[in-house]
């Protein structure tokens, strides 16, 4: 059985001897070269763009799409989406939020203050369990994950502002008296002169590459983005595939939801409202397929990147946030139209050569 031959693209103006195709070259490193022209052309608008300062309060921001958009990544290759990741992240900020400021036991006259380690612990496993519910709704329930996910949106959003009241928790950097400080920490300090939560994004992000690049559950990933039915018959556990994508996805948001309310230093129930369309951009930016199947993790940093230093330089320029958000659009669209043009209307294959369907009988 011979394979699919590969969409054909436009030949560049000229193949060099290598045989590189300029065309091709440049709808794979998109991402990158539009980095590199959003740097110099915010660089030249204004002079306090290109600055190290400057770059490294734009990667603590970046960090938060980041997180988000590498956990959305993961449930993209295998053809789904999670737009809960937004609300997960305002929920999981309640928590921590809520924690810091002291639990309190009524019938034991007690307010305890937990240490910022159970904190960041329990609100991973919080967002651990809301990707669980939409993971098992989708694996095991049959509901499309647009309309699952879209459902844990409002319920998460609406418990957060249940805890709160439509209230935001401040200070919450602790007391040492009660031993519940360092929550600050991951939202301020710097480590080796690099803001921790971008040391906390470049940690996921090799874990996450490792997880899709050097393991069984990546070559699972991959192969149910490219084609369910048959990596089913191959024997890849197709279901809970699906549901440790979104459970993955729910830590993601739940430690993005930790680093913004420690830059914040408080936790609000609106907190990560339509970031869940900002995580989505920067993989699509990036260069994977919505279909499933196709992306990485190196991409969708890069996207992260595209996208936060462009709203964060029309913000220095002093761009309207309605025009933000008109650009923002813009970019998405536009990426896109280059997904299309450069995977064409095949469906997605597994990228992985160790999962097959099985062997068709010959006549």
């Amino acid at each position: 059985m011979s394979e699919a031959p590969s969409p054909a693209l436009p030949s560049g103006p000229a193949n060099g001897a290598g045989g590189i195709d300029i065309v091709r070259l440049l709808l794979e490193g998109r991402a990158f070269f539009a980095l590199i022209a959003i740097v110099a052309v915010f660089s030249l608008l204004s002079p306090v763009y290109f600055s190290t300062g400057n770059f490294l309060i734009m990667s603590s921001h970046v960090a938060i799409f980041g997180l988000l958009a590498i956990g959305m990544l993961i449930v993209i290759l295998t053809g789904g989406i999670d737009l809960s990741v937004g609300s997960t992240l305002g929920l999981c900020g309640v928590i921590a939020g809520y924690l810091m400021q002291g639990v309190t036991i009524d019938a034991l006259g007690l307010v305890l203050y937990p240490p910022v380690w159970v904190v960041v612990v329990l609100t991973c496993a919080l967002g651990a369990f809301v990707g669980a519910v939409n993971g098992v709704l989708i694996a095991f329930f049959k509901v499309p994950a647009f309309v699952a996910t879209l459902g844990v949106l409002y319920v998460a959003r609406g418990v957060a502002l249940l805890i709160t009241n439509g209230l935001t928790f401040n200070n919450l950097g602790g007391r040492p008296e009660l031993g519940n400080t360092g929550f600050n920490w991951l939202g301020f300090d710097q480590v080796l002169g690099m803001p921790v939560g971008v040391l906390v994004l470049a940690m996921v992000a090799v874990v996450a590459a490792v997880l899709l690049n050097r393991t069984a559950f990546g070559r699972w990933v991959y192969a149910s983005g490219g084609n369910a039915r048959a990596a089913e018959l191959s024997g890849v556990p197709v279901r809970f595939t699906t549901v440790t994508v979104y459970v993955l996805s729910g830590v993601c948001a739940a430690i993005a939801g930790l680093v913004l309310s420690s830059q914040l230093t408080s936790a609000g129930p609106t907190a990560g409202s339509t970031y869940e369309l900002t995580a989505i951009a920067a993989v699509v930016v990036g260069g994977a397929a919505l279909t499933g199947g196709r992306g990485n993790v190196r991409g969708t940093l890069l996207g992260a990147f595209v996208i936060g230093f462009l709203s964060d330089g029309l913000v220095i320029i002093g761009v309207s946030s309605y025009w933000q958000t008109v650009f923002t659009g813009a970019v998405i669209v536009l990426a896109v139209l280059l997904n299309a043009i450069r995977y064409g209307r095949r469906p997605a294959r597994a990228a992985t050569p160790t999962v097959s369907a099985q062997p068709r009988p010959t006549a």
